[in-house]
Parts: C-alpha cells; structure tokens; sequence
C-alpha cells in the first residue's frame, strides 16, 4: 500500500491505494489505531464501518491473523515504485535513526526488494554475523553457593551458622566467566524473533547458526529492562552497530516510532519526520566551515505571558553563521508549479507560521525557506515570496521566503536553490 491508501472488509479491486483485509486485520487495524491515538497520534480514519483510510505513516504492521501490511511513501512515479519506494523508504529511515548499514547508497538498497520486515531483520543478522566475529563478550559473575567442596573463597559468617548436621556442605564464594548479558540476552531474543518471523531462506540459515551460537546465553525476560543497561563504555563498542536493528526487530522504544500495543511486529514512522530528519542530514553534511544547524530549535516563542514565554516556536531547521540566521521548515506535500492560480497547493497555516519565526527569529528581515520533497511537476524553486519590509532609515530589509524542491532520488543534488538565493552551504544546484 501507499500513503493515504483505502482498505475495506469488501471485494475491491487491488491496488497500491485500495485494497481488501480480513475483518479480523479490520478490526486489529482499529484497535491499534485507539491505542496509538491516547499518545496524540493518529494512525488512520475511519469512513463509515467498512473503510479506513490510512494516513502519512509508512512501514509495516502485522496483524495476529497473519496480515501484513506495508505502507509505503507515495513518492515515486516511475511503473516500478512499488521496489523504488521500498528504496526510499529503507533509506529514509536508516538516516533517520542514524542506524549503521554497509549499503554504499541507493543502489544497493534496491538490491532488497523484500518488504521492510525482511530488509530490517536481514541487516540484524547482518550486524551479528560480524559481531561474533569479533568475539561475544563474557564478563564475571560472582556466585554464592553451597556445595560438598571448596571452590573460591569460603563464606566464614555462613559457615559458622551452619545446623550441625550440614556442617560437611561448604558455603562459598566464586566468580564464573559466564555471557550472561544484557546485550546477549536481547541479541538472543532478537535472532529468536528473526527465526520465527523471516520467510527468507537465507536469514533463516544465518539465524539458526546465530541461535546455536548463542545457545548458553540465558532467556531475556524484561526487554525493557535489559535495553536500560545496555552498556556503551570502550569493552562494548563493537556492540554499538547492532543496537539499534536490535532495537527494531524487538519493538523497543525508537525515536520517531509511533508507540501501540500489537502482537505482531509494527514499525510505523510518520513521513513528515523521516523526510525532516534526511534533509536535516544531508543539510549537516553541506555547512560551510563557520556554521551550524540545530533541528528543532526551541530559542523563540510567540508571546509572553505573566513573565514567563507561551506557545514555542520550532522551526524544523534553523543555520547560523557569523551574525546571521536562516530559519527553515520541512514539508511532506507535493506542491504544483503548474497551476498558480491555485497558490500551487501550498498551506495558508505554513506561510503563516514561517512569518511567526520570521518575526521572531530573524526581527523581521532576513531569508526563510520551506523545503518540499521535488517532483516532475515541482523540479525548480519558486519566484521568492515578499513577506514584510523592515524600514531602517532610508532602506528597508526584506524578509524573503523561498519555496524549494529537495531530490531525494539523486543525493548528489539534494537541495535546489537559486542562485540569488544566499545559504550557507557547500553544495547545493542552480537551476539554469
């Protein structure tokens, strides 16, 4: 399926953007969606009792009764979009959560045209593979026990209040080089999951030798728990790659991730914060020597109230260099350089919020960009919008707004902008 996609209990005709689901996926799909909503999320929308429509999350769900349902970006044009935006997708989110991946690019990702579950648990395995490799970490675990012989040290107290007729068993100290872990128990309980859930061949054969490698490692019983003291001093490091697939194939807590109880494996991302959080990326890698990029920045709010500030101001992207200030917000829209008499599809509440941090962040002068995802219909930036003049003088400054298109097919290109257009970064394209 694909954003904003239709599903429904009744026969239809099968699409990327309508489909038909058991009642019992139905009924799951609604029940998720309840739990997701007490966190201010919402997952879909229900039309009438037979139809949902889902909403800008994209991943996978799956449901008790053996359904899964993936959910695409609704990005790609091209007839092969369904391997294409598995690509995106994939690519999306391994920037986002800044999650390690030896796949060179693009490419390579289109080389795994499975869905997201089987890319997520093949990567895992991936990552444990090389782990072992390296060796599993054992550690030294201190036992007190009573045997018929000594072994470590005695324990005097205990052995003095030994009953009289148990004085020939021994109370004793001793330390055994044992992988029981934190990190191992979730590593196993993860390849555990992976076992039961891959349908692909060769993830299953690299699980089972994973799982009887790990065979003396004891059961995880609190994930949760185990995830908090997941170490990540210098012994640990070669742990570090793993953890976060780790994380992914067991459900645990992700950033961005939206949070519902489900027996099946659910990652559901909203797509606005997948695509905030690449071009943030990529913008990062673009600064020039001198400047900085903060996402989120929480500096501005609107107005002040009995001495203290309300309704803060958070602008996606906000560039400093120097003296100056770029403030910069991201949308998941398409817009259309087509048709201007209908304002090109563009939001009156984002025009009104980027003069908000306008006002705010820049005193009213200055540069503001919203940056959309690009599209055939939407490949160059639009003629700059005149927001407010600030009178200094005999000369005003301008706040200035640019609408511009952001590739997310080429990583070479990136962000387009305009040559009068003046943004602290190394590389960005000039449309001619």
């Amino acid at each position: 399926m694909r954003e904003y996609a239709r599903l429904t209990t009744e026969p239809v005709s099968t699409s990327l953007d309508c489909a038909q689901v058991s009642v019992s996926a139905f009924d799951h799909l609604c029940t998720l969606n309840e739990s997701v909503a007490r966190g201010g999320a919402t997952l879909l929308q229900v039309e009438g009792r037979r139809w949902l429509k889902l909403d800008n999350y994209v991943g996978v769900v799956q449901t008790p009764c053996g359904t899964q349902l993936e959910i695409l970006p609704k990005h790609v044009e091209a007839e092969d979009c369904v391997r294409k935006s598995r690509a995106l997708l994939c690519k999306l989110i391994a920037s986002a959560l800044e999650l390690p991946t030896r796949e060179a690019g693009v490419a390579d990702l289109e080389k795994f045209d499975v869905p997201l579950t089987e890319w997520v648990m093949a990567r895992f395995i991936d990552a444990l593979e090389r782990l072992t490799k390296r060796g599993v970490r054992f550690d030294y675990q201190r036992v007190e026990e009573e045997q018929r012989f000594m072994r470590g040290q005695l324990n005097v107290v205990a052995q003095m209040r030994q009953p009289p007729g148990r004085q020939h068993f021994f109370h004793i100290r001793h330390d055994i080089f044992s992988p029981d872990r934190a990190e191992n128990r979730l590593l196993k309980c993860a390849v555990a999951r992976v076992l039961a859930a891959t349908h692909n061949a060769e993830s299953w054969r690299l699980a089972n030798e994973l799982c009887v490698l790990l065979k003396d490692v004891p059961e995880c019983r609190d994930v949760a728990a185990d995830f908090r003291v997941w170490r990540i001093d210098r012994n640990m490091a070669h742990y570090q790659g793993v953890k976060p697939w780790c994380q992914l194939v067991l459900g645990d807590a992700m950033p961005l991730a939206v949070s519902g109880e489900s027996n099946g494996m659910c990652l559901l991302f909203p797509m606005e914060r997948l695509f905030e959080n690449y071009v943030a990326g990529w913008l990062r890698r673009q600064l020039m020597q001198d400047a900085k990029l903060k996402a989120q920045a929480r500096f501005m709010s609107l107005c002040m109230h009995n001495g203290s500030s309300m309704f803060q101001l958070r602008p996606d992207i906000l560039v400093q260099q120097g003296g100056g200030t770029w403030v910069m917000d991201t949308k998941w829209k398409r817009i259309d350089r087509s048709v201007p008499s209908k304002k090109y599809g563009l939001s009156e509440g984002d025009f009104y919020q980027m003069f908000a941090y306008g006002h705010t962040y820049r005193a009213g002068a200055g540069q503001l960009a919203l940056i959309y995802p690009r599209w055939s219909s939407f490949t160059e930036p639009l003629v700059a919008f005149s927001m407010a003049t600030r009178k200094e003088g005999n000369h005003g400054q301008e706040l200035r707004l640019w609408v511009l298109p952001f590739n997310l097919d080429d990583e070479t290109e990136g962000l387009v902008v305009p040559q009068d257009a003046h943004f602290p970064f190394l590389r960005t394209t000039w449309p001619g």
